[in-house]
C-alpha cells in the first residue's frame, strides 16, 4: 500500500514537471500561429486559434533571421569545439597525480568562480587583442568554464591509472593518451559539458551586445532581444499590421528554440551510457 502511494506521488510530480516544462514551448508555438488580435487579448491558453502564418512570412521576408541563425550556428559550433578542446586538455593535466602543481592551479582556477576581473577589464582585453567586433570576441573569452572543467577533471580522475600506465609503457605520449584513450572513455562526460557549452553559446546575447557592432554579425538571440525592446519593429511591419508584433516575437523565439530541442535526443543516450562508464574502477 505504501509503495503504491509512493508510486502515485512520483507519477504526479513527474507529470507536473512535464507540464511545466512543455507548456511554455507549446504556448509559444500556438501564439506564433494564432490570430494576432486574440494573442493581444491574451485569449490563447494552449491551442492556437484563428491559425495564420503571417508572422512567419514577415520574419523570413523582412527580417534577416537567416543570417542571424547562420551566425548563431557558427558561433555555437566553433565555440563548443574550442571549449571542449581547451577544457579537456586542462582537465587532463589537472587530473594527473604526477603533475606537482595541479592542486595549486586547481585552487587558482576555482578562485575565478567567485571573483572575476569584471566587464570593463574584459572589454579592454578583447579590444586590445584585436577581437572586438569579430566572432572571436564571443568564443575566446569563454574558452573554459570553471564548473565544466571541474566536472571533466573529476571524470578523468576516475579512469583507471593502469590504462594510462600501460599506454606509457607502449611508448605513448600525453596527447595520444588523451585523444585515443581518455576521449573514447569520456564520451558521456564530453557530451554533457558539450551540451552545456552549446546551450550557453546559443542563448548568449549579452556578449554580442557588448562586443559586436556590425549588424551582419548579430546572432539570433540578439535579434530577439532587439525585437523585444521594439528597436527593429518599425522596419519589420507597417502601422496597419503592427498588431503582428507579439506573433513575430513568439515566432522568432520558437525558431530559436528548435535547434537545441532537436539536438538533445541525439546526446541523451550518452547520459545513460555514462552510468556504466562512470562506474569503471580498478
Amino acid at each position: 500500500m505504501t509503495s503504491s502511494i509512493f508510486d502515485i506521488f512520483n507519477y504526479f510530480i513527474l507529470i507536473l514537471l512535464c507540464v511545466v516544462t512543455l507548456y511554455p514551448f507549446l504556448y509559444t508555438m500556438s501564439a506564433s500561429i494564432s490570430d494576432p488580435l486574440l494573442v493581444m487579448q491574451n485569449r490563447i491558453v494552449l491551442f492556437p486559434k484563428g491559425i495564420n502564418f503571417d508572422a512567419y512570412q514577415l520574419v523570413f521576408q523582412k527580417m534577416d533571421i537567416g543570417r542571424g541563425f547562420y551566425n548563431s550556428v557558427v558561433y555555437t559550433v566553433v565555440g563548443t569545439a574550442i571549449n571542449i578542446l581547451f577544457t579537456s586538455i586542462t582537465a587532463y593535466a589537472l587530473s594527473r597525480k604526477e603533475f606537482a602543481l595541479r592542486i595549486f592551479i586547481t585552487k587558482f582556477i576555482v578562485f575565478t568562480m567567485f571573483f572575476s576581473g569584471g566587464l570593463i577589464p574584459t572589454f579592454l582585453v578583447v579590444r586590445y587583442l584585436g577581437m572586438y567586433n569579430s566572432m572571436w570576441a564571443l568564443v575566446v573569452p569563454v574558452a573554459i568554464a570553471t564548473w565544466n572543467l571541474l566536472i571533466l577533471k573529476s571524470f578523468f580522475s576516475q579512469i583507471p591509472e593502469s590504462l594510462i600506465e600501460s599506454a606509457r609503457i607502449d611508448g605513448s605520449h600525453d596527447l595520444y593518451i588523451l585523444f585515443k584513450i581518455i576521449f573514447p572513455l569520456s564520451l558521456p562526460a564530453l557530451a554533457t559539458i558539450g551540451l552545456f557549452y552549446a546551450v550557453g553559446h546559443w542563448n548568449n546575447f549579452f556578449s554580442a551586445l557588448i562586443f559586436i557592432t556590425d549588424n551582419k554579425l548579430y546572432p539570433l538571440q540578439l535579434m530577439i532581444r532587439n525585437i523585444s525592446i521594439l528597436e527593429n519593429i518599425v522596419d519589420v511591419v507597417t502601422i496597419d499590421n503592427s498588431i503582428l508584433f507579439k506573433n513575430i516575437k513568439y515566432a522568432v523565439i520558437f525558431i530559436s528554440s528548435l535547434p537545441m530541442i532537436c539536438l538533445y535526443p541525439f546526446i541523451q543516450r550518452y547520459f545513460v551510457k555514462g552510468v556504466t562508464i562512470g562506474s569503471l574502477k580498478e
